[in-house]
């Protein structure tokens, strides 16, 4: 039998640590980390939301579509021709079904414009289109 004062005088035996099993456990935390988070889209330009008393919090807006004051349309911060916004919600609703559409547009862009993005949205297959708006602080 080996008595541990023999062994730890000697000093025979080295302990190592293999660090292959701590670097394939950081990986794959990575890897459902980068799979799980899920990614803030914006639409690409600021604007100034109207408000309304009666706004409530949405939890996910998955597609956002911009409306600036001037009338122009920005999907995924790129400037699109209203023509085209049905085939961009096509392509996203065929991704994620699931998915609602929130329309942010600035409190001085057309009406004629938003209602236009609302009805391409529509087309495209979209059930769930909501306008953002800023909750106001009191009654007005």
């Amino acid at each position: 039998m080996i008595s541990v004062r023999q062994s730890l005088r000697q000093g025979t035996e080295t302990t190592a640590v293999n660090m292959a099993p701590l670097i394939d456990l950081v990986f794959l935390l990575l890897i459902f980390f980068m799979v799980t988070t899920s990614f803030v889209k914006e639409t690409g330009i600021d604007v100034q939301r109207p408000t309304a008393s009666t706004a409530v919090l949405k939890d996910k807006g998955n597609i956002l579509i911009g409306v600036d004051p001037d009338g122009r349309v920005f999907f995924e911060k790129k400037q699109i021709d209203i023509r085209s916004v049905r085939a961009h919600i096509e392509r996203c609703l065929a991704e994620n079904p699931e998915g609602s559409i929130v329309i942010v547009a600035d409190k001085t862009s057309y009406t004629g414009i938003v209602v236009r993005v609302m009805d391409q949205c529509r087309l495209a297959g979209a059930k769930n289109i909501s306008i953002a708006a800023a909750r106001s602080g009191g009654n007005e």
